[in-house]
């Protein structure tokens, strides 16, 4: 999991963009003294800082060239000034890329991806580790399902069998392919293993409100129905 230091002051902007990340399986710490903002950077680890130009105390200027004197961590700027020269700048003091205010989540997602593709070079497939589902939240790493009536944890093969629905949402996913996927025998694995595996999943997602969300399709498999809770 990549951690990213986010510098920004707008308490409002840093939770929105904290919880957004968050989502895509990423670490996002701030700054709790933006006059110290070179300590708590080094103290924070992270592998990418995102950071706005306008500061208290000191600009996002004057911390991208402090931070450029002891490391090469990938730096994006946020700005909503429209001056050029603030891209000018930015790049001249050796930030990664720039995104203009307001800015479109998907755009900063993109960049953030592109950047840290380039520079530790990963696969960008390899840091979706969530997904939702019915309002809920399927963490693969974990190995949980966060709802607002709570949170369960899942067996491997039940957060398999998860995976694979929720992969195909409103589709049939046949009774072979979840076998085949889960064991690597299915000579040795009788039908009703999987509909055990099935019904214990059943029970354990109805238990956070995910209530009639596996539909069985008679002789055929399984469906994961997106409805709105």
């Amino acid at each position: 999991m990549f951690t990213i230091l986010l510098i920004e002051d707008d308490i409002t902007l840093f939770e929105e963009v904290k919880e957004r990340l968050t989502q895509w399986s990423y670490e996002v710490v701030g700054i709790q003294d933006f006059s110290n903002v070179l300590q708590e950077f080094t103290h924070s680890k992270s592998d990418l800082v995102i950071i706005d130009i306008q500061l208290p105390k000191f600009d996002g200027f004057h911390w991208c060239r402090m931070i450029r004197t002891h490391s090469n961590v990938p730096i994006i700027f946020l700005s909503s000034r429209d001056h050029p020269t603030d891209m000018v700048m930015s790049m001249q003091l050796g930030a990664d890329d720039f995104v203009q205010k307001p800015f479109h989540f998907d755009v900063l997602i993109a960049k953030i991806q592109a950047t840290l593709r380039r520079v530790y070079n990963y696969s960008v497939e390899q840091t979706v580790e969530m997904k939702t589902w019915c309002g809920a939240t399927v963490d693969f790493m974990k190995g949980t399902v966060t709802a607002e009536d709570g949170s369960i944890e899942l067996t491997k093969n039940e957060m398999a069998i998860v995976k694979l629905l929720i992969e195909r949402k409103n589709e049939i996913v046949t009774r072979e392919e979840i076998i085949t996927s889960l064991w690597d025998d299915e000579r040795f694995v009788s039908d009703n293993t999987l509909t055990v595996n099935v019904n214990r999943l059943r029970k354990k997602i109805a238990e956070i409100g995910l209530i009639d969300v596996i539909e069985t399709k008679v002789g055929q498999g399984y469906v994961a129905r997106e409805m709105q809770r």
